[in-house]
């Protein structure tokens, strides 16, 4: 698609090295010539993507060395090492032409550049391009490039318009022609000189690195972003007792890529670990990295360690990822049984709780060190999590900016929040809330928020006993079982409840060396769990004929909607589920 630009107000050529009289005339005289290409060039390359580089080469090159310049780009412009089979088609992706003069006077008419070119195998343009010497259009035996890249009809066949004058100038990159930059003068300007060429020479050569150089970066944040987002939970999980939502903001699209994440993660008991998370750095790596301390964080919640625990382990392994993968980290626990919850935080910004009467506090707990420094020692905080009080987690692209410090940016964060609080009954309308109170303008960092709302189990939904592990203790369970069904009008559930209970009770028994733990809770399933001290955990296997053992699971199996056994800290966790009928 071409671009038509003309130069911004208040950004004229280059400032300083051309006197006015000579960037009126359009003369770049000997004395000005090195003095311009210094702050030419220097302004090429500091244009952090395509569409800048190839702004600052048109506010360079129009009006003070040329009336025009039109750039063509191969189409798709080339990645990496490896070379295309395909042929070369350059699409004009911008053009810039000299304004009025001060007079008013427009300035004379220019020939049409052709919006595609497919330089002919053999033919003189696509020499030039291999050649990547900037040469003369009028120059013996280019009339047929300069045919190519006009517009048929502007002229004859490969001529300019009298007096006007044109320089075909290859970018070349590394590894690969990226195109070309045509500069064109109007019949009212000097002719081209030798010295010319030069200073187009530089003007392409450093116009190709900072093409090559936006392709290259492009290349990398998408790789980036397509690895970080696969890489994020593509749902929340739906765990009873909690809501969650989440949002993830990324950077502004002149910001590289990070390693901000977050998860929620069922745990046994119905409860669920929130954890949110930020790689230091912007790269692909960050993501990377980020991939994979997600990927620990997963497997150590699936051992059920406490949060202390989990980074400890977290920081190990990431020392094992090396010494400069520096994250920081906040791992929660919320069981919705207790009302209670466990927090350990590695160098994270604080979470915020904001209470069901609208009241916002920022949790208190000590934020230790960041995942990889290695040799810290982490805090668990346990606190009340009330039924109706929200959990609100973030990385610090949320609370940090240029102009913002991370302490002030929190406060904020809670201002905000207690303000809103009972206006946002929706827990996602409160997340859009947050994200959109952001100010304007560019932002440095990703944003990964989380939001849990706490509702709890109701005390009367939940059946919870401690047992002493002996040969009755089966029978014991299944007589709870009975009645806590009868008290929750289950009693149609009551027979292969009771089965199940007494298989799984009696297997614990065998191994268990201290009190095991038989929990029942009714939600849209009735869920029935076994915890003992023995971290040895039952796997179903087919039992033979004479075996008077090994059954038992595989009765589970067949009469649970679903089931599962996990090892936790204290040993193991085996739980199984049915379905309520429909009253």
């Amino acid at each position: 698609m071409t671009e038509h630009h003309t130069p911004h107000k208040g950004t004229a050529a280059p400032q300083g090295p051309l006197p006015p009289a000579a960037v009126a005339d359009g003369l770049v005289p000997q004395t000005d010539r090195l003095r311009y290409l210094d702050v030419a060039t220097r302004r090429i390359a500091r244009g952090m993507d395509l569409d800048e580089t190839l702004r600052e080469l048109r506010q360079a090159a129009v009006p003070a060395f040329a009336d025009a310049v039109f750039v063509h780009l191969d189409d798709p412009l080339p990645v990496g090492t490896e070379r295309s089979a395909a042929p070369v088609v350059l699409r004009l992706h911008s053009a810039d032409r000299a304004t009025p003069t001060r007079s008013g006077t427009p300035p004379p008419p220019l020939p049409e550049i052709a919006e595609r070119v497919q330089p002919a195998g053999g033919g003189r343009l696509a020499e030039l391009l291999r050649d990547g010497r900037p040469a003369f259009g009028d120059a013996p035996g280019n009339a047929p490039a300069v045919t190519e890249l006009l517009v048929a009809g502007t002229g004859p066949a490969g001529a300019l318009p009298p007096g006007h004058r044109l320089i075909i100038a290859p970018l070349h990159g590394s590894h690969h022609v990226m195109g070309t930059v045509v500069l064109l003068r109007g019949a009212d300007r000097p002719a081209f000189t030798s010295d010319d060429l030069l200073v187009a020479s530089q003007l392409a050569t450093h116009t190709a690195l900072g093409v090559q150089k936006a392709v290259m970066y492009g290349h990398e944040a998408a790789v980036a972003d397509t690895l970080q987002h696969t890489m994020l939970p593509s749902s929340l999980p739906e765990p009873t007792g909690v809501r969650l939502a989440s949002r993830y903001l990324p950077a502004s699209k002149t910001a590289q890529v990070g390693g901000d994440w977050y998860d929620a993660i069922p745990l046994p008991g119905n409860r669920v670990a929130l954890i949110v998370g930020d790689v230091m750095g912007h790269s692909m790596t960050s993501a990377a990295i980020m991939g994979q301390l997600r990927t620990i964080v997963q497997t150590l919640a699936g051992l059920d360690l406490p949060p202390e625990e989990v980074l400890h382990h977290l920081d190990e392994q990431a020392q094992r990822l090396g010494s400069d993968h520096i994250a920081t980290c906040l791992y929660a626990i919320y069981d919705p049984i207790s009302h209670r919850l466990l927090m350990a935080n590695a160098g994270h910004p604080p979470a915020v709780l904001l209470h069901e009467d609208g009241r916002a506090e920022v949790l208190a707990v000590p934020p230790g060190a960041p995942i990889g420094v290695g040799g810290v020692v982490f805090e668990s905080v346990e606190m009340a999590a009330p039924a109706g009080a929200t959990l609100v987690l973030y990385t610090d692209g949320l609370v940090e900016s240029r102009d913002t410090d991370i302490g002030s940016g929190v406060e904020a964060l809670r201002v905000r929040l207690q303000g809103a609080a009972r206006g946002l009954t929706s827990l996602e309308v409160l997340c859009d809330h947050v994200l959109g109170t952001l100010g304007p303008g560019t932002r440095d960092d990703d944003i990964a928020l989380l939001a849990a709302r706490f509702e709890g189990f109701p005390p009367d939904s939940v059946g919870y006993w401690y047992l002493a592990p002996h040969p009755m203790t089966a029978g014991q369970a299944r007589r709870l079982t009975r009645r806590a069904l009868r008290r929750w009008g289950l009693e149609s559930l009551a027979d292969p409840t009771e089965l199940m209970v007494s298989e799984i009770v009696t297997n614990a028994v065998r191994f268990a060396s201290r009190p095991l733990s038989l929990r029942l809770l009714r939600t849209d399933v009735l869920r029935c769990e076994v915890t003992d001290d023995s971290p040895q955990v039952p796997r179903l296997r087919q039992a033979g004929l004479g075996d008077e053992s090994g059954r038992g699971l595989f009765l589970v199996n067949q009469l649970a909607l679903r089931w599962g056994a996990t090892r936790v800290s204290s040993g193991k966790v085996v739980w199984f589920e049915q379905k309520i009928p429909a009253k």
